[in-house]
């Protein structure tokens, strides 16, 4: 280290010179303000002490000679006007001085402006807002879920989502801006960082937001960065005394119980492999299900609202059935908080009891006020349920939900019943022979092979199974190659039914809804957007995370669940009802109906497959014997 005495005094000024740069724009500004006050200064002393004025002037005040030298410092062109050479030597040295101060100062100004939008460009400035929906992390999920919230908030005011991500804030901008091109009443605001940093997580403004969405990572271990955020909001000394609403997607189930005892009460989980699995299992033995769960999650359209309804207490659950026009009752959530979906018709509302409503908005759930309501019980079936037969699945394809999605179908189908699986990967018949144990009701089968051959497709006699769900193989390729192996299958398969003459009911797993509209023109019975469903689930729980409560009944397979039933079971075809009929029908059956689907329409797009959910009541309607009413019962 070299002694203070051998360095130069050219070295600490130059030392000293690089310190005040370092400072910043504010601090440049500064310095060059005070160079310029001392060049005003000593030049006005100057011209009083000496006399010097312009010919044929009176010698001028320190006030005055400080005044013009300021102006020559400010414009050169001031000076051109000036006579004697005294004076004018003075005011050349102050215009010359002035001359480098003020170019000094446009670049500093012009550099400091640079960098300010660069700042601004990286989205590290400080978002002042309240109330707002705060986005943590960034993946496909994201544009349904902006979508979603948008428009849940059309009757909010000023309402505001806020995205922190690791993702650059111009191409997060862009990318909202070219899938979500209107954004109506709602600003979008991106803000870069990442989302385990307690100091990015700062300038979101998480203490102030309505609720949190935080999203699994694209890339490996997807959770572990949903607990690192989770932990980042909790345990910030910072943090608002009062709970955050935080709604996360975790993906294994093994980290379920972790990110529980982080989360404690603060916390709503979404466990999406889980998810999907069960929607799959379910809608595979009924065609147009997704349908129906897709308009449930969704904003836009009928949803499900909590709403206490005092004229209700002491009615009966079947009584309170009939009492709404225009909206469906699904479920109670009691005073004390427990919810239950498809209650005993004989339970009795109580004062504090809210009703769990399927309506176009919350503002539209009210009481007809009808007291005479047409029931034409002649209309009512007579004919008995089907009992459960055999049942044959074919899966297509593999991924991690298979094995949920085998584990969930054994608890609907009756002994004996079988389960095929296609898949040309080695690990696949390796978990099946793990699965073997814990499968009751069904023999588990494995044909390695290629999916997309369509000589073996012809070879399976197809027409044999009663279900045929095709996978995307997500683990093992990219979502795009995933999604066109469903969609090459799909052409296969409904190639191979117009050929036979055979119909198939075929569920088909695809990650970009994008993907889905280039699908069907294949018919597919249903279609699960993995990520659409994942992301209206993200979204409703964002306005109100009681409905984890009543998710997990429907798609629990104890319990009650939503069943699309033959319309014999309850309602004579070819006759004209209104669906208070139906419901009265539903009702004496321990049921909740809920809509129907029409099959003229089950392949019309534009006529959501023909599924209509909380339909007017007193609209009369006549079903054909292949139509299908949508319930909530227990099996």
């Amino acid at each position: 280290m070299p002694d203070n005495s051998s360095i130069s005094f050219k070295q600490k000024l130059h030392y000293k010179f690089d310190n005040l740069m370092s400072k910043g724009t504010i601090a440049l500004i500064g310095w060059l303000g005070l160079a310029s006050l001392l060049l005003v200064i000593i030049a006005g002393i100057v011209i009083t002490v000496t006399g010097l004025a312009q010919e044929d002037n009176e010698s001028l005040g320190f006030v005055e000679a400080a005044w013009k030298s300021l102006m020559r410092t400010l414009d050169p062109g001031t000076m051109g006007g000036d006579t004697g050479w005294g004076f004018r030597i003075v005011m050349l040295c102050v215009t010359l001085g002035g001359i480098f101060i003020v170019s000094t100062l446009i670049g500093v100004l012009a550099s400091g402006i640079s960098t300010k939008l660069e700042e601004l460009r990286k989205g590290h400035s400080f978002v002042v807002e309240k109330g707002h929906t705060l986005i943590l992390g960034w993946s496909e999920k994201i544009f349904p879920i902006i979508s979603e919230l948008i428009i849940a908030n059309e009757n909010q005011k000023r309402p505001v989502i806020v995205i922190l991500s690791a993702k650059d804030k111009v191409e997060m901008e862009e990318e909202i801006n070219n899938k979500i091109p209107d954004t109506r009443n709602t600003r979008v605001i991106c803000r870069h960082g990442s989302t385990i940093d307690l100091f990015d997580l700062e300038i979101v403004n998480p203490h102030q937001s309505r609720s949190i969405i935080i999203l699994a990572s694209e890339f490996e271990d997807p959770d572990i960065s949903v607990i690192k955020s989770m932990l980042a909001l909790r345990n910030n000394p910072k943090r608002s005394s009062k709970p955050y609403h935080i709604i996360a997607e975790i993906s294994d189930l093994k980290n379920k119980e972790v990110t529980e005892m982080i989360g404690s009460d603060e916390v709503t989980l979404i466990h999406t492999d889980d998810l999907i699995s069960r929607v799959i299992a379910q809608s595979c033995r009924q065609s147009g299900l997704s349908i129906v769960y897709t308009e449930l999650l969704g904003f836009d359209g009928d949803e499900i609202y909590f709403q206490e309804e005092p004229k209700l207490a002491g009615t009966t659950f079947k009584e309170a059935l009939h009492l709404y026009e225009d909206s469906s009752i699904m479920g109670l959530r009691y005073k004390d908080g427990r919810i239950q979906v498809n209650p005993p018709m004989d339970t009795v509302i109580q004062s504090g009891d809210m009703v769990i409503a399927i309506s176009e908005d919350d503002d539209t759930i009210k009481l007809s006020g009808k007291s005479n309501i047409s029931i034409d019980e002649s209309a009512f079936s007579t004919s008995q349920p089907k009992t459960a037969s055999l049942e044959h699945t074919l899966i297509l394809g593999w991924n991690r939900r298979a094995s949920y999605i085998i584990r969930e179908l054994d608890n609907y189908l009756a002994p004996g019943s079988t389960l095929t699986v296609v898949a040309d990967r080695n690990e696949t018949e390796q978990a099946l022979d793990e699965q073997r144990g814990d499968i009751k009701n069904q023999e588990l089968k494995f044909i390695k092979g290629n999916i997309c051959d369509r000589k073996l497709l012809d070879s399976m006699e197809l027409h044999k199974f009663s279900h045929i769900i095709l996978l995307c193989y997500s683990d093992s390729l990219p979502e795009q190659e995933a999604d066109s192996l469903t969609l090459i299958t799909l052409l296969h398969l409904r190639n191979i039914e117009e050929k036979t003459g055979h119909d198939f009911t075929i569920v088909s797993e695809m990650l970009d809804i994008r993907n889905k509209e280039l699908a069907e023109v294949t018919e597919a019975d249903d279609f699960i957007i993995s990520n659409k469903l994942i992301s209206l689930m993200l979204s409703q729980l964002s306005e109100n995370k009681e409905l984890k409560g009543v998710f997990d009944d429907l798609f629990d397979a104890e319990g009650s669940e939503i069943y699309i039933k033959p319309v014999t079971d309850y309602v004579l075809p070819g006759r004209a009802v209104n669906f208070y009929t139906v419901v009265e029908s539903a009702a004496r059956k321990g049921e909740i109906a809920l809509g129907y689907r029409k099959d003229e329409f089950s392949h019309n797009v534009n006529k959501a497959y023909g599924v209509v959910v909380n339909p007017d009541k007193s609209a009369m309607i006549t079903f054909s014997e292949k139509d299908k009413i949508i319930v909530i019962a227990e099996d």
